[in-house]
């Protein structure tokens, strides 16, 4: 507490001498308001002292919370963000958007109720970054690299800052600019070259196991060693509000009768969160656990849609194939892996320890607060599921270090997703073949509706969120999905 004191006396003390100094250097305050483009990609230590600020004079510890976003309290825009908005100026999340009025497809920052249009300040971004940034998918911002990640988000972070009045006092700017997020058409954020799907849920693949296999030896001997996963169809990764068509296809509905043709009849969602990978590497040269953090650009929710029946027929011995690629809806929001770094919590312990090249000291889990409602066709959602995603068995860093150690070469862009997120108590299991245990039990639903899997009409919504003690939330927005009747 007396730390605290201490803290809040030195900021004080620095707002302070910036105003006292205000009036005897009036020119050193404007040029500190919104440095010049060279000075831009400065780290806020560097930028200070080359533009006259006194926020060298805040401790170290001060200067990096605040950069870092952990000093929430210091943050705050001039844009008007409801309370409990998923978008807030700690957030900053990148999309992909339209309008009726300009139907270009361009990179807009969400805050609030109102899309930042990057084309519209791109003269605000480091010459280096302006290509990236007016691009119409965030491939190229993406595969500039960590350090142009932070640099273009403190741009934006400045930009939108409630002291800061290039963008604040200009109403000419602020109309092109920002856009009520209503009047947006959401599009995918990037152009995805590649997509695996993994399955790092342990309580997920425990149950799994109980209900297909052995109970009392559910996991398979490798599950505990490396990160299970395969590939998924790129093509077929839809944004959210997408709907998405019953599949047609084979299932043996009895075990001694032959195959028949038709619906899927078990459809089911899966709830997941994906990353979207950074700058690749090159094929034959393994990312590793000491640099993978620089290959994760950031994350969205997936809803993984699932055929149960066409999957159980067609899964020996390959794998999962038409069950899963006729649809992959991904939230158009993608929050950066700097927006997160303050929810980071410690990873779940892994026994046995896996090998050498999968090992790390720092955690990489993230607490992120997870929910699923499904609305029947006409009538209000009704909440089926919450868990988290801090109790992932393996890690993302973990995920895309094992995808790679045979030298398998990554791209800008490419989506990889968790598996299904369930934890230990029934009301946060992931997917509707867990929460009605293969259909043995019924869902129930507000109105008196009742589920044991999807039925025509029903709209999957998930939510994604992370808050910490003051009330900071950093959300995904919504992925949602209506499934439509299959083809005739």
């Amino acid at each position: 507490e007396r730390r605290e004191r201490g803290e809040r006396r030195v900021c004080c003390f620095v707002s302070f001498l910036r105003f006292f100094f205000s009036f005897l250097y009036p020119a050193a305050q404007s040029a500190a308001r919104w440095p010049a483009p060279a000075q831009r990609h400065l780290p806020l230590q560097s930028r200070a002292e080359t533009t006259g600020s006194f926020f060298f004079l805040v401790p170290e510890r001060i200067r990096t919370m605040a950069s870092s976003g952990k000093r929430t309290r210091l943050l705050k825009s001039f844009v008007e963000v409801p309370e409990g908005s998923h978008f807030s100026v700690h957030n900053l999340p990148y999309g992909v958007f339209s309008t009726e009025q300009n139907a270009t497809h361009r990179i807009g920052v969400a805050i609030g109720d109102h899309v930042l249009d990057l084309t519209a300040v791109l003269q605000f971004f480091d010459a280096s970054h302006q290509e990236a940034v007016a691009a119409t998918t965030l491939n190229k911002l993406m595969g500039l690299g960590r350090k142009a990640w932070t640099e273009v988000r403190g741009v934006v972070q400045h930009l939108l800052s409630a002291d800061e009045p290039s963008l604040r006092d200009n109403a000419e700017l602020r109309a092109k600019a920002l856009v009520k997020l209503s009047d947006c058409t959401m599009h995918l954020p990037a152009e995805i070259g590649d997509y695996t799907d993994f399955y790092s849920s342990r309580e997920h693949a425990t149950n799994l196991g109980c209900m297909f296999r052995d109970a009392s030896n559910p996991l398979l001997p490798n599950w505990l060693h490396i990160p299970v996963g395969y590939h998924g169809r790129a093509s077929s990764v839809i944004v959210s509000g997408t709907p998405v068509k019953r599949p047609n296809g084979q299932q043996r509905p009895n075990d001694d009768q032959p195959p028949v043709y038709g619906p899927c009849k078990l459809l089911d969602y899966e709830l997941e969160m994906g990353f979207f990978t950074g700058p690749g590497n090159k094929l034959g040269e393994p990312i590793t656990m000491d640099n993978a953090e620089d290959h994760i650009f950031g994350m969205v929710i997936v809803n993984d849609w699932s055929a149960r029946d066409i999957q159980k027929w067609e899964y020996v011995p390959l794998g999962p194939f038409l069950g899963k690629n006729f649809g992959t809806s991904i939230s158009p929001w993608v929050v950066t892996m700097d927006a997160l770094a303050p929810f980071v919590v410690e990873n779940v312990k892994q026994e046995p320890t896996p090998l050498p090249y999968l090992q790390s000291d720092s955690p990489y889990s993230f607490d992120i607060q997870l929910q699923v409602a499904i609305r029947p066709d006409g009538k209000k959602p009704s909440v089926v599921s919450r868990g988290n995603f801090r109790h992932m068995y393996w890690t993302m860093k973990q995920q895309l270090v094992h995808h790679t150690v045979n030298g398998c070469n990554i791209r800008p862009g490419d989506l990889l997703a968790s598996g299904t997120i369930s934890n230990k108590e029934p009301t946060s299991f992931g997917s509707l073949i867990e929460l009605s245990w293969r259909g043995t039990k019924t869902i129930d639903l507000d109105g008196g509706d009742q589920r044991k899997f999807l039925q025509d009409g029903d709209e999957v919504i998930m939510t994604a969120f992370c808050q910490n003690d003051a009330g900071v939330v950093v959300g995904f927005g919504d992925c949602a999905g209506k499934v439509l009747p299959a083809n005739q």
